[in-house]
């Protein structure tokens, strides 16, 4: 029997392997990856099958609380390993139909682009333009309105099939920890597979095209709901502002009040002052610095570097969730292979700008490397200086051991 809607069964494979590559945890249904592949050729037919006839609807979402960096939390909602492959499916085929209509700085969530490309031209428009309108869109993920999205949808495809999964992921229910279910009236959720090219479908029309259309000339920088735009003077910027925030409440949208503002990028050539001279994108925090030029001469720099508050998470994380110096089971060698993906992932992103920034960042990994040998080695109990100086050999002769000692300056560094 000839199936309302063609969805190749390929596609539904090649959906599966992404999935699968990107891991996750377990949705409503308490189902890994692991025990979903324990039968399956059976569930990858039934996802096929019921989305070929239009009968797939997704279960709840489950939403649980994870920590945001300025002390809140962050709702993030995990869907089913079923309905991310569904998801992903849906999201293979409209991608390529409206990734060439997203403006060239729309840099969140797409092929070829990154939040280093984006930080990166934020740092030359910072040293072209004077004034930055630092922009907050109050719970954008939260807020997203379900009709005005549909319609966004819908300019970039007719698809009925397309058309109607995303209605329904939008207006399925959230399972709340202790399994309440609640209705969703608007949003969609933080961990979807889906959500973020939604994000994008609706901000270009809401932003990026509008801004194109009404403020040529004004440049911004836009990952996900995460805004910078360059302005000349500083009335350019209240006048922007001003003109985005009535476009967003037409979009059912609000500009957060406290966490919008407009800065100045003072450096050597622009001394004058401002209320607020930094703010902070994507990790990093742009003010101005002490730079050097090729002739060796000081000067101020309007440029990034990893933020405080991204410098604080990494420490927190190496303090509470390596506890290196109760791991004396494990040798140096162990350690470094367990921790170094993560040090290179960091130094790899916030080393882009300002690598020197990082030096601190580190320096309390080699302390808890120093504790950690005073509690394995006798020979060093006691003796701090002693356990320090064994470790700066060891980085000596073998700089490349942890990914920090190397890769921050091209020289062993421990202590």
């Amino acid at each position: 029997m000839a199936k309302p809607f063609e969805i190749p069964k390929q596609v539904v494979w090649e959906a599966y392997l992404r999935v699968k590559s990107a891991g996750g945890a377990p949705g409503v249904d308490g189902q890994t990856i692991e025990a979903f592949e324990r039968n399956l050729k059976n569930n990858l037919y039934r996802i096929w099958n019921r989305m070929s006839s239009g009968t797939y609807f997704p279960p709840p979402v489950l939403r649980v609380a994870i920590p945001k960096r300025d002390g809140g939390t962050r709702k993030l909602g995990i869907p089913t390993v079923a309905d991310r492959i569904a998801q992903t499916v849906v999201k293979m085929v409209l991608e390529p139909r409206v990734e060439s209509h997203f403006h060239p700085d729309s840099y969140g969530y797409r092929p070829r682009k990154s939040a280093v490309d984006a930080v990166g031209r934020a740092r030359e428009r910072c040293w072209q333009f004077s004034w930055v309108l630092d922009l907050d869109i109050r719970a954008f993920f939260d807020s997203l309105d379900h009709d005005l999205m549909m319609r966004a949808v819908r300019k970039y495809t007719s698809s009925r099939w397309l058309i109607l999964y995303i209605e329904r992921w939008l207006r399925a229910p959230v399972q709340l920890e202790d399994g309440t279910l609640e209705p969703s009236r608007s949003g969609t959720p933080q961990g979807g597979v889906i959500s973020p090219l939604l994000a994008n479908i609706f901000l270009h029309l809401a932003f990026d095209a509008w801004m194109q259309r009404w403020f040529t000339g004004v440049p911004f920088e836009r990952y996900a709901d995460d805004v910078i735009v360059h302005c000349r003077t500083e009335q350019q910027a209240e006048s922007v502002l001003l003109a985005v925030t009535q476009r967003l409440a037409r979009c059912r949208l609000e500009v957060h009040p406290q966490k919008t503002k407009i800065v100045y990028c003072r450096d050597s050539n622009r001394t004058g002052r401002a209320r607020e001279e930094s703010f902070d994108f994507l990790g990093f925090t742009f003010r101005p610095r002490r730079a050097r030029n090729r002739r060796g001469e000081y000067f101020a720099s309007f440029s990034p570097a990893i933020s405080g508050v991204a410098a604080k998470t990494i420490r927190q994380t190496m303090r509470r969730s390596w506890r290196i110096r109760r791991r004396t089971d494990k040798s140096l060698t162990d350690l470094a292979n367990m921790f170094n993906p993560e040090l290179r992932g960091w130094i790899c992103y916030y080393g882009s700008y300002c690598r020197s920034a990082l030096y601190p960042v580190f320096r309390p990994l080699d302390r808890a490397l120093t504790r950690w040998a005073m509690r394995k080695f006798k020979r060093f109990r006691g003796h701090q200086r002693r356990a320090r100086k064994w470790l700066e050999g060891i980085a000596r002769r073998d700089p490349r051991l942890f990914a920090h000692w190397y890769l921050l300056s091209g020289v062993a560094t421990a202590g």
